[in-house]
């Protein structure tokens, strides 16, 4: 071993330093991107707290009387879910701004059209994940809630809480699942899927859609899960369609499938 190869081992951030960044640069770069992330958010959550209760008032519109269904049993509970709902809206409206701060740290290991692709996803990434939110709102839960509400005739009275969660999450994860076209398209414009790909396992899409559902869907009952399986299903496909399109001018070389 030469003394310039061991000098080499022995202070690895040299080796960086002249390749680019160090890693010190590095973990500075991502602890600057992670304060602007956290920082949107605070504020954003900070201007929610001021509508926060009108916007309970309209989460619990599914609920036949509304707000005035909730029943609380602990003390805290309607300051906890005073608390989630300001939470989960800051993360919403600051969504953008935490996209962008993911893309800007990720870019730099890409090439330029790479780079260009990444920076347009991020309003579509915002525009699906709100089709999600309010698919789950308008259609999901004006079926859900009711039929969960009367099962076997027995009459239910929420909590804010648990209603408060189970709302949210439901919307939260309902959002992710929309996202799908635009994960498929920016896998197929770095050539790491193909559209003949996607389209010859549609069949086993169907099935991991169905499982999916089954999971995310707040009742078992088939009409509800086809329901949520009808979007994702259309959204496969419309992912196919988005991935021939990215499958003509990849930015690399697709992978033999």
């Amino acid at each position: 071993m030469t003394d310039s190869t061991q000098s080499q081992l022995e202070n690895p951030e040299a080796i960086e330093e002249e390749e680019g960044m160090s890693i010190w640069d590095h973990l500075n770069e991502l602890r600057k991107r992670l304060f602007i992330g956290v920082a949107s958010m605070a504020v954003t959550s900070g201007l929610s707290f001021i509508f926060a209760q009108q916007i309970i008032g309209v989460l619990a519109r599914p609920l036949p009387g509304g707000i005035s269904d909730f029943l609380s049993i602990e003390v805290t509970e309607n300051i906890g879910v005073f608390m989630r709902v300001s939470l989960l809206s800051g993360f919403i409206f600051s969504l953008p701004i935490i996209l962008y701060e993911v893309m800007a740290f990720i870019v730099p290991g890409l090439t330029e059209p790479e780079r260009r692709w990444v920076y347009l996803s991020i309003p579509f990434a915002t525009l699906l994940f709100l089709s999600g939110v309010m698919f789950t709102y308008f259609v999901m839960l004006p079926t859900a809630i009711p039929f969960l509400l009367n099962f076997l005739g027995i009459k239910t009275t929420p909590r804010p809480s648990m209603y408060v969660d189970f709302v949210t999450g439901l919307m939260f994860w309902i959002g992710v699942l929309f996202e799908m076209p635009l994960v498929m398209f920016i896998m197929a414009k770095l050539g790491l899927v193909t559209a003949s790909f996607l389209l010859r396992g549609w069949r086993y899409a169907v099935v991991i859609i169905a499982v999916v559902a089954a999971v995310v869907t707040p009742t078992s009952d088939p009409i509800n899960m086809s329901i949520l399986m009808a979007p994702l299903i259309a959204l496969y496909f419309l992912s196919v369609g988005l991935a021939a399109i990215a499958g003509r001018n990849p930015t690399r070389q697709p992978k033999n499938m």
